[in-house]
C-alpha cells in the first residue's frame, strides 16, 4: 500500500477525512510540493575557519569563551554539556547570558557547583544547573559564575518577559527509578527559575504545576503570560500552562494540551500537508507531577496530539515555532508554527511550516530562534558527523549559516544579543560558548 494511500487511511480513521482534507490528500501533496523545500543562497557559502572550530560565511567573525577547562569567576572550573541559553540587557549596556550545562549524576567528574551552593542545592547527587555570564559591550566576558545547582539534565529552557529564564530538566529520575543517568536523592523532571539579577546561586524551587516530564523548552506568549512547553519523547504533547499570576509561577496554574480539532489522538509523524493551518483546542491535565512519567497519557486520552520529540521552541510576533527532531516521512525533522487564538475560547491554529527532505538540507532541528530579519535560526542535532546551523527563511528556503568545525557534537543555545548585533551559541562538548557577529544586513 502506497504511503498516501495509508495515511489517508490513518486519517480517516482519526476523525479527520475530508472535513480536513476537502481538495483531497493527493492534491494537497502536490501543491504544497510535499517534503522538497528549497533551498536558498542565505548569507553564501561557507568560509573554512583556520582555527578549526566554527567554519561561517565571508566577513563573519566569532569570539569563544567560558570553555570547559577555564575557570569561573569564582576559581572552579568550567563545566562541560552548555546546552540551552537565552541572552538578557543588562546594566550600562551590558549583555547577561544564563546557560544550561545538560549534567547528569552518571558523568562523573563534572560536578557543577561550589561548596557554598551544598546548602541550596536542589538534590546534591545531581551535578546539572546553569551558569549566567556578563559580557562587555565589545562581546568581551567580564564575569561567570554558577547560578542554579543541583539540577540534572538541564537541556532547554526559554527567557520570561519579567527578566529571568526557565530551566527545564529533561529527565524524570526518581530515587526508585533513576534511570541510566545515575542515582539520585529527589524526583526530578521539574522546571527551575533563575533570574537575571541574581548574583549567586539561587535556591532551586521546582515549578511542579506546570508538570512534570522530560521538558525540553518553553516560550511565553507576552500579551496573555501563557507558557507554551516542549517534551522530548517520541510520543510527546505539545503543552500550555496557564498560569494563576504572572510573574509567579510558583503559585501555580493548569496544564494543558494541545489537540487537533476533529481528528484526536493524531500522531503527526508523517503524512501532513506544508502550510496548511489546522484548528486546535485544548484539553487539561488532571495531574501534572505524577509520580511515575505518565503526564503524557491522560493528554492523549483526552484527544491530543503526539509529535516525534518536540524540542525547540521560540515565540516571534505572536506566533510560536517548535521542532520535532525526528518527525517527517524521512525521520529527519519538521518545524511547526502554532498561532495562538484571539479569544480565550478560540484555540488556536498549527500548521507544518517545514519537513526535511534529506539531512544534507536539514538534520535532527533542535534549538531554535528567530533572528532580526524574520529567518529562523536552527542547531541541528543529527547524527551524520556534520552539526550545522541552519537558517529556514518566511517562505520555507533552507540555507547554511554555520557549520561545527571541531567535532560532531550539536550546536545548542541559540540567541541573539537584545540589540540583535551579535548571535550566540553554544558547542555543547567540549563546552565552549561563540559571540558571532558581521554583516546581517546581506541577508535583511
Amino acid at each position: 500500500m502506497g504511503l498516501q494511500r495509508r495515511r489517508f487511511l490513518t486519517l480517516a480513521a482519526a476523525g479527520m477525512g475530508a472535513a480536513l482534507f476537502p481538495q483531497g490528500l493527493q492534491l494537497l501533496y502536490q501543491r504544497a510540493a510535499y517534503g522538497q523545500p528549497l533551498t536558498t543562497r542565505g548569507f553564501g557559502p561557507l568560509v573554512k575557519d583556520p582555527n578549526g572550530l566554527l567554519d561561517l560565511p565571508a566577513g563573519f567573525q566569532y569570539r569563544v569563551f567560558s570553555k570547559l577547562g577555564d575557570r569561573l569567576s569564582d576559581g572552579t572550573p568550567v563545566p562541560t554539556c552548555h546546552d540551552g541559553m537565552a541572552a538578557f540587557l543588562g546594566p550600562e549596556g551590558t549583555t547577561i547570558l544564563v546557560r544550561n550545562h545538560e549534567l547528569y549524576p552518571a558523568l562523573r567528574g563534572v560536578f557543577q557547583g561550589i561548596e557554598s551552593t551544598k546548602e541550596i542545592q536542589y538534590d546534591p547527587l545531581a551535578p546539572g544547573g546553569t551558569t549566567t555570564l556578563i559580557l562587555s559591550k565589545d562581546r568581551r566576558l567580564l564575569k561567570h559564575y554558577v547560578s542554579l545547582a543541583g539540577t540534572s539534565c538541564n537541556c532547554g529552557g526559554g527567557k520570561t518577559p519579567w527578566g529571568s529564564w526557565i530551566s527545564c530538566e529533561e529527565t524524570v529520575a526518581t530515587p526508585a527509578n533513576p534511570g541510566w543517568r545515575g542515582a539520585v536523592q529527589k524526583r526530578h523532571g521539574y522546571a527551575f527559575e533563575v533570574p537575571i539579577a541574581a548574583s549567586k546561586p539561587v535556591k532551586p524551587v521546582p515549578l511542579k504545576a506546570m508538570g512534570r516530564f522530560q521538558r525540553e523548552a518553553i516560550a511565553i506568549d507576552p500579551q496573555t503570560n501563557i507558557i507554551y512547553q516542549t517534551e522530548d519523547r517520541g510520543d510527546s504533547l505539545f503543552y500550555r500552562f496557564i498560569p494563576k499570576q504572572a510573574g509567579n509561577l510558583a503559585a501555580g496554574g493548569e496544564l494543558q494540551a494541545l489537540k487537533i480539532k476533529g481528528a484526536p489522538k493524531l500522531n503527526t509523524a508523517e503524512g501532513f500537508p506544508l502550510r496548511k493551518p489546522f484548528e486546535v483546542e485544548w484539553v487539561s491535565i488532571p495531574e501534572p507531577d505524577p509520580a511515575t512519567d505518565t503526564v503524557r497519557y491522560p493528554g492523549y486520552e483526552k484527544g491530543a496530539a503526539q509529535f516525534v520529540r518536540a524540542e525547540g521552541l521560540c515565540y516571534a510576533k505572536g506566533e510560536f515555532y517548535f521542532t520535532a527532531t525526528s518527525g517527517g516521512r524521512k525521520r529527519l525533522g519538521q518545524v511547526w508554527r502554532y498561532r495562538p487564538g484571539r479569544t480565550s475560547a478560540d484555540g488556536g491554529t498549527i500548521e507544518l511550516f517545514v519537513e526535511s527532505p534529506g539531512k544534507e538540507v536539514l538534520d535532527y532541528p533542535d534549538n531554535l530562534t528567530m533572528a532580526p530579519w524574520g529567518d529562523l535560526l536552527c542547531c541541528e542535532d543529527g547524527n551524520d558527523g556534520t552539526n550545522r546551523l541552519v537558517g529556514i527563511t518566511p517562505q520555507g528556503q533552507l540555507y547554511t549559516f554555520a557549520r561545527n568545525a571541531l567535532n560532531n557534537q550539536e550546536l545548542a543555545g541559540i540567541c541573539f544579543s537584545p540589540d540583535g548585533q551579535t548571535l550566540f551559541v553554544n558547542l555543547y562538548h567540549p563546552g565552549m560558548t561563540f559571540a558571532i557577529w558581521g554583516p546581517w544586513d546581506r541577508r535583511g
